[in-house]
């Protein structure tokens, strides 16, 4: 059976022996160690991304389950790992459970149906989805850890987790990366306010646990904001403008149009405007027009389709036709929204996509390509990705836009709004004429330069003497 926490994985890195290979050393952390030591029933953790608060989960999910279990207080014992969909759960949580538990401690056949691991001790353990509440309702439970918990449907832990833990004190960690300043930013003030024993909070840095060499890497792709909140664990209050890096004397010069290089064009299907952008990879000039020989490559606006009213996306098409179809000789790629948009024209002319295909294949023939997605990114992924391609962390500046070619775009990205004390939403009523024009680009650049957050092998998290 397995002992003491601090037998597990204690500050030397030692791995208690009968277990799996799949427990490799961590690295000894101070906060981590106040973390798997601490007493307290309900944990809230709001650390830095791949900085080890979910491989510390999971061990002590497994090691509590088969302690209390052995207890034999209750005729059977429960045990969650959540996470606020069943496929992010299952993607988190599922494989490394089943690695992590050694076949001498399973008390029968692990159900792939309902992702339920059954321990010796007569405990189960089972990865659920919060996106359906009733998963966690209905049932005691144990306890459990939470994983994401500023991504789950507000008021889900007060209404169906907490209610579920009641009758048997059960216990739980409620652990992610801090987003805004909502529901679980109040959890974690309460949880360091020392008014309730039963709470503690716990942080630490990505650079605490991460090599130096990604942290740099992070810094480069991400905004300021969106690294301090993944990176340095900080509650970021997004509110007033949604691309707050856009400034014109940085982001604003003349562009030129390169007829064979790929003509990248980004669509958001709406009748009042209809837009579109046409963007090009390209060398960045300075904001006098300058291409200076250490110029940086990145994202030009070149050029803009925007139809106040009455508009549809034939005629939008037939304006890029219009504008583009003589200049340019080289490759076209059409990028956009791959729901087709509820208000565009599809409603009476069939899928928008058709639309688009039926108006520029005959002219632009094989040179076209439509670059769709099944589904649309988050709407915080895209404004993080276009922020990030604006102005990252480290200072580089991959997105221009010429003001005379593209003037409302310049007007979109000093315009839209997002959601005051919100996690980065915008704002679509505080000006329902903007936001097309920069999500059609955000499309774009959410699919090209994503935001990538480095994947950290084992060997990077393990204790290397």
């Amino acid at each position: 059976m397995i002992g003491r926490e601090g037998r597990v994985y204690g500050p030397g890195g030692e791995v208690a022996e009968g277990l799996t290979p799949r427990w490799y050393p961590l690295i000894p952390h101070p906060e981590h160690l106040r973390l798997i030591n601490s007493p307290a029933r309900f944990k809230v953790v709001p650390a830095g991304r791949r900085s080890g608060k979910t491989e510390r989960a999971k061990r002590a999910l497994i090691i509590q389950a088969l302690r209390e279990s052995a207890e034999g207080k209750y005729l059977d014992y429960r045990y969650f790992a959540a996470a606020p969909t069943r496929d992010q759960a299952r993607q988190i949580f599922w494989s490394d459970l089943k690695a992590m538990i050694p076949k001498r401690l399973l008390g029968g056949r692990i159900r792939e149906s309902d992702l339920t691991i059954p321990l010796i001790t007569g405990a189960e353990i089972c990865v659920v989805g919060l996106d359906r509440a009733e998963r966690i309702e209905g049932r005691s439970w144990n306890g459990g850890i939470i994983d994401e918990i500023a991504n789950t449907k507000p008021g889900i832990w007060k209404a169906n987790i907490r209610p579920a833990l009641a009758d048997r004190a059960g216990w739980a960690w409620l652990i992610g990366v801090p987003e805004g300043r909502g529901e679980y930013y109040d959890l974690y003030q309460y949880a360091i306010s020392g008014e309730d024993e039963e709470w503690d909070g716990f942080t630490w840095l990505s650079a605490d646990i991460l090599p130096a060499r990604e942290i740099e890497s992070a810094r480069r792709t991400m905004s300021a904001e969106m690294f301090e909140q993944e990176y340095e664990a900080s509650f970021i209050v997004f509110g007033g403008r949604a691309y707050h890096p856009f400034d014109r004397r940085i982001h604003c010069a003349p562009l030129r149009h390169n007829p064979v290089a790929p003509l990248i064009i980004t669509m958001d299907f709406n009748a009042e405007p209809g837009t579109a952008t046409i963007l090009q990879e390209m060398p960045l000039p300075n904001a006098r027009g300058e291409i200076l020989p250490t110029a940086s490559s990145g994202t030009g606006v070149i050029g803009e389709v925007h139809i106040p009213r009455h508009s549809t996306t034939p005629a939008v098409c037939r304006r890029i036709v219009a504008d583009w179809s003589e200049r340019h000789a080289g490759p076209v790629h059409v990028y956009g929204d791959a729901t087709g948009g509820a208000q565009g024209s599809a409603r009476v002319q069939g899928s928008d996509w058709d639309l688009v295909k039926a108006e520029l294949r005959p002219v632009f023939k094989d040179r076209l390509s439509i670059r769709v997605p099944q589904s649309n990114p988050r709407e915080r992924v895209r404004v993080n990705a276009v922020n990030s391609r604006l102005l990252s962390a480290a200072g580089d500046v991959r997105l221009m836009v010429d003001p005379v070619k593209a003037p409302n775009v310049a007007r979109d990205f000093e315009g839209v709004r997002v959601l005051e004390g919100g996690t980065g939403e915008i704002d679509k009523k505080a000006d329902p004429g903007l936001s097309h024009l920069t999500d059609g680009i955000g499309y774009y650049i959410a699919r090209e330069f994503p935001v990538i957050r480095p994947v950290v092998g084992v060997g990077d998290l393990a204790w290397r003497t």
